[in-house]
């Protein structure tokens, strides 16, 4: 048993057990030279969690994976402490972008962490949001590549949403802040629950113009209510993730799903799976993304720290590695790096 997490509380940041992931199995990394764009992942300071910053995140990294740029996506980390509340989100794009000056520096290996920036912006300000995407732009330093606003909802309060109602999606002054951020040459990082990926695919259908980025996989959930549902909730997300695949418009992130899936309970297993064993788990929601949006619309990440409650960086790659080795070299190069580096625009 995994002593420090005996009961899991599937989605809710837990502080990873070191001690438990140490007793992972030994593998091989699989294609050790193939260049990874890892294009979401975390850094913070949060006295209510811990602390992972570029030394931890690097430490990870350091696992035999030719990992070769980063994107960071928000996550509420070093908001300024004062001045106009709409503005106060841009202190974390000042935050990461200095770590990622730092890493830019060469002094702590090739790996450039947070060559892109995904930050938080409340698109519903109306007149408003204009000056907070500049402020963005400019704090980034040339790396701010979009918004991360997240529409995830769900009426059961033991799901933990990252919206404070239902629909906020299919707000007018949503749409609206969108098309601001389109005009600003800005993605849309969308972040909501399997079923309401179609606030999703009407976004998509009514601003074609709009680059947006579909994280973890759509979203599927596995506890809670939706517990003992496998099957029900897989049909209910391939039928909206073909439809949103329709859409040139929108690129999909592989992974992200260790919190929310719940394929496993990472809280109760003597030691993390391999990736043999997790590719088992995860294959029926990636490889249907890869064979419905195309791997030049398909990108992966590591969705760390927050992943590391279940699996190591290690592992977690070998994984998509195994699902991906039916692929042509050219669309493992797209899945892996290519997309990434086109559709975020990275340096």
């Amino acid at each position: 048993m995994n002593e420090n997490n005996s009961t899991t509380h599937f989605g809710r940041i837990t502080t990873p057990n070191l001690d438990w992931l140490s007793r992972a199995p030994a593998e091989p990394v699989i294609d050790p030279d193939l260049a990874i764009v890892d294009t979401h992942h975390h850094l913070w300071d949060h006295p209510s969690r811990y602390r992972y910053l570029l030394p931890e995140f690097l430490s990870d990294v350091a696992t035999g994976h030719n990992v070769t740029q980063t994107v960071f996506v928000q996550c509420h980390a070093m908001y300024r402490a004062d001045g106009p509340e709409e503005l106060r989100c841009v202190g974390e794009t000042e935050f990461v972008a200095g770590i990622a000056a730092m890493s830019e520096s060469g002094t702590y290996g090739d790996t450039r962490v947070a060559a892109g920036i995904v930050g938080f912006a409340d698109l519903t300000l109306g007149d408003r949001l204009d000056a907070v995407l500049e402020a963005h732009i400019q704090a980034g330093g040339g790396r701010f590549r979009g918004v991360r606003h997240s529409g995830a909802w769900d009426s059961d309060p033991i799901i933990g949403n990252g919206a404070q109602a239902a629909g906020l999606y299919a707000e007018a002054a949503f749409g609206a802040g969108l098309d601001r951020l389109t005009a600003h040459d800005l993605s849309l990082d969308a972040w909501v629950f399997h079923a309401q990926l179609g606030e999703v695919l009407d976004l998509a259908r009514t601003h074609p113009d709009a680059n947006i980025i579909l994280g973890h996989c759509g979203g599927p959930l596995g506890y809670g209510p939706y517990g003992g549902k496998k099957d029900e909730v897989h049909a209910q997300w391939l039928a909206a993730i073909t439809e949103i695949a329709t859409c040139s418009n929108v690129t999909i992130k592989l992974g992200g799903m260790m919190m929310r899936l719940a394929a496993y309970d990472y809280g109760v297993l003597s030691a993390p799976p391999d990736s043999a064993t997790l590719a088992d788990y995860w294959r029926p929601y990636i490889e249907p993304c890869i064979e419905l949006f195309g791997a030049d619309r398909c990108m992966v990440e590591s969705n760390f720290p927050v992943e590391k409650m279940g699996v190591g960086y290690a592992a977690l790659w070998n994984m998509f590695k195994r699902i991906a080795q039916g692929a042509s070299t050219i669309e493992k190069e797209e899945i892996f790096s290519a997309t990434a580096q086109r559709v975020y625009k990275l340096m």
